[in-house]
């Protein structure tokens, strides 16, 4: 029970960060059961995806209220990641436990890469094309949704970069993949159903964590973050799990995300540095 009310604490922190990216955590849920000692395939996968939808859908309201939701964009998303997302839940059961973990932890790694490189990005002050957003959004999302299915979560770390890359504001970019991303879980999840074991308990305590965190993140996020700390703290959480994972599989127990945790850092203080050179001193004639 002890291990139950601390995996559903952490539930309420993974909830309330990763809201501030328009996610839901289930990149983050998955290991977390796992380490707790919960089946794989069987409950982190399926509750991770659950929670993650939880997360979102209940940071909708806010978003929608300060007006960062881009719905025209997202509606062909959406559709991209309800073919995507079953077809990715039902190949996982075909997929050996190593190998998801694997690629799991590599994918972490590669949006953790990307976050950061993005973190001293300028803010774009103009729209992107309605065409754009639709053609190339629809592309991300649907590979998105299958890798998200395929893995256990929504999809939401490869959609919120790139739709960055695409033109999106930062606060925009994350409640539109908010939007998206509830969908994907939703779908992904329905591909899981037929093998969950998820005990009532757990099923309940975790639902209300996930909830609360969310609401209190996507507050936070909407009034008071700025969008260089969401992307910051995001790629360190990306790089430590990561690294985590990578490190299980080669039996290095939490080197692996201290080492991952310590790089996001050292990166971050180095791109601080690189972009804030003190002014060349002045010669006089």
């Amino acid at each position: 029970m002890g291990g139950l009310f601390g995996a559903s604490g952490g539930v309420v922190g993974i909830s309330f960060i990763f809201s501030m990216q328009g996610q839901g955590g289930g990149m983050i849920y998955m290991p977390l059961f796992h380490w707790v000692g919960y089946d794989i395939k069987t409950v982190a996968i399926p509750l991770g995806i659950l929670l993650s939808a939880t997360a979102k859908i209940f940071s909708l309201p806010q978003y929608q209220r300060q007006h960062l939701i881009d719905w025209r964009g997202a509606w062909p998303m959406m559709i991209a990641v309800l073919i995507g997302a079953p077809l990715g839940a039902l190949v996982t059961g075909e997929v050996p436990t190593r190998l998801l973990i694997g690629g799991f932890a590599v994918m972490l790694l590669i949006a953790a890469v990307r976050t950061l490189w993005m973190v001293q990005q300028p803010e774009p002050n103009t729209d992107v094309p309605w065409a754009r957003r639709a053609f190339l959004g629809s592309l991300v999302a649907g590979g998105a949704g299958f890798i998200g299915g395929l893995l256990g979560i929504a999809g939401g770390f490869i959609i919120s970069p790139m739709l960055i890359w695409m033109g999106y504001r930062s606060k925009t970019s994350a409640a539109t993949t908010a939007a998206v991303a509830t969908v994907s879980s939703l779908a992904g999840f329905s591909g899981h159903m037929a093998h969950i074991a998820i005990p009532g308990t757990m099923l309940m305590v975790t639902l209300v964590a996930a909830r609360a965190g969310s609401v209190a993140g996507s507050w936070f996020m909407a009034h008071r973050a700025k969008s260089s700390w969401i992307k910051a703290l995001y790629g360190i959480i990306q790089l430590t799990v990561g690294g985590e994972m990578k490190g299980e599989l080669w039996h290095l127990n939490t080197l692996g995300a201290v080492v991952g945790g310590l790089v996001g850092i050292g990166y971050l203080g180095w791109q601080s540095l690189a972009h804030h050179e003190p002014p060349l001193p002045h010669v006089s004639a």
